[in-house]
């Protein structure tokens, strides 16, 4: 355990963990780069996904993948005890809400010691988020907006069917964006004017809507917690709560997915590397160039700046949803398929949300180990008085561990896009060709996420 000072000689490791917070899915410099080459890392993370797809390939009895996906243990569920929990994580959910506005605005305005910041950025979506795909998706009962959605009248408008959950793929891009560009992890009155700003959105929005409606296609951090929720082993069924393997509930049969589906997976895979590609050197190098002749101190060359972000960040969608498109489209040749594309990508999309957790685990954890001790710190003093930051310093070999953990991602995505195709196409050669494609892609974003964990984390240049 590490302990920094404020006013101290330490003043340099206080700046430190203040850049950590500043950048919400980082990782502080204890993390620093990978003790082993980053070419190798990159080439071992894509040959170990080849090599699953070669391994699953041998794998062909259709029923016998249904029996090891389709295995569970359903454990009691008491309607009295379901209750109790409910209630008490959504008054949990309103409380918490409540502390984070009260405190971005009363508490002090060191980020580092400011309980709203870091409740928000480490408690819940470093923290929390990880336990919806690594136990089970709670957050329809934590969540403090939909009970208050709730009680609101509702104006009984319908949403546009044609809409899908187009508009949850915009919001997720926007959130990010902003998250970005803007001080939301040190400055906590910004953060508590997004807050409010969200809140006024999303109830006016589940008003007129229906909450059921806005929650499900509209919401995009509802839809990041129930697509993570499929990963986890804890799943809510009809008659309770069943445990199962992994990953197994994304091999489900499930009904036609709205349009906006695919792409909203592939924008959360994107954002969440995305979010670590802007704390590289090699992004700063490139975004230097680019905007070099700007003054970014002035209100054109901020407004330059955050442009110039946005566009990366759309056209980095654009890429990663045009290869899995493409992969698609190739799987349906591969095969001589009558499915359409857009079929076969619907079909595939859940295997690429292990990649999508697998990374956010990467980032989280050291982030949630580093600043556990500040965040309890702040909590027992949520109005002010801490007068030491706590941090944890990661072992040495924690880069590696992050880097298994993108690669562990990757394997069960290798594993369910096989047993998906299993379900899909009949015979044996027919399901492990459709994946030639896939394969090609998933060791490219392997590739790509392997190369982002294995890089020194640096603030990201102009903001």
């Amino acid at each position: 355990m590490s302990t920094l000072v404020h006013g101290s000689g330490l003043l340099v490791a206080v700046d430190t963990i203040r850049a950590v917070v500043a950048h919400v899915t980082g990782l502080s410099d204890a993390v620093g780069a990978t003790p082993v080459p980053s070419w190798l890392t990159v080439v071992t993370g894509g040959v170990l996904v080849g090599a699953s797809f070669l391994f699953n390939s041998l794998l062909t009895d259709h029923e016998a993948i249904r029996a090891v996906n389709g295995w569970r243990v359903s454990l009691p569920s008491p309607d009295a005890l379901d209750r109790f929990l409910s209630a008490s994580l959504s008054a949990a959910g309103v409380a918490g809400l409540t502390l984070v506005l009260l405190a971005s605005v009363l508490g002090p305005a060191d980020p580092t010691t400011n309980v709203a910041v870091l409740v928000v950025w480490v408690g819940w979506w470093a923290g929390y988020a990880t336990t919806t795909y690594l136990l089970g998706n709670t957050w329809p009962a934590v969540n403090p907006w939909r009970m208050l959605a709730r009680r609101l009248p509702s104006a009984g408008r319908s949403l546009p069917e044609q809409y899908g959950v187009w508009p949850s793929v915009v919001g997720l891009l926007l959130l990010v964006w902003i998250e970005v560009v803007s001080p939301l992890a040190t400055a906590p009155t910004a953060l508590a004017g997004l807050i409010v700003g969200y809140t006024a959105l999303t109830l006016a929005g589940a008003s007129r809507y229906g909450t059921d409606a806005w929650f499900e296609r509209v919401d995009p951090i509802a839809r990041v917690f129930r697509l993570y929720g499929r990963l986890a082993p804890f799943q809510r069924t009809n008659a309770g709560v069943a445990f199962r393997l992994p990953g197994a509930a994304l091999t489900d049969d499930t009904p036609t997915r709205p349009p906006g589906s695919t792409a909203f997976v592939v924008a959360l895979l994107w954002v969440t590397t995305f979010d670590g590609l802007v704390a590289t050197p090699a992004w700063n190098t490139v975004a230097r160039s680019v905007l070099a002749p700007l003054d970014p101190t002035g209100l054109a060359g901020r407004v330059a700046v955050s442009l110039f972000y946005l566009l990366a960040l759309v056209v980095g969608f654009g890429g990663f949803l045009g290869a899995y498109r493409f992969a698609a489209a190739r799987s349906r040749t591969t095969v001589d398929s009558f499915l359409a594309p857009a079929a076969i990508e619907r079909w595939f999309a859940p295997s690429l949300l292990p990649i999508a957790a697998g990374y956010h685990l990467a980032h989280s954890l050291g982030y949630v180990v580093t600043l556990s001790p500040a965040l309890v710190g702040a909590l027992a003093a949520p109005f002010g008085g801490v007068g030491t930051v706590r941090v944890a310093i990661l072992p040495a070999w924690f880069g590696t561990a992050q880097l298994a953990v993108v690669v562990l991602g990757h394997l069960l995505a290798v594993w369910v896009a096989h047993a998906l195709a299993m379900d899909l196409f009949p015979g044996v050669l027919r399901p492990i060709r459709s994946q030639y494609p896939f394969v090609v892609v998933m060791v490219g974003y392997t590739m790509t996420s392997a190369w982002v964990v294995g890089q020194p984390v640096v603030a990201p240049v102009y903001l």
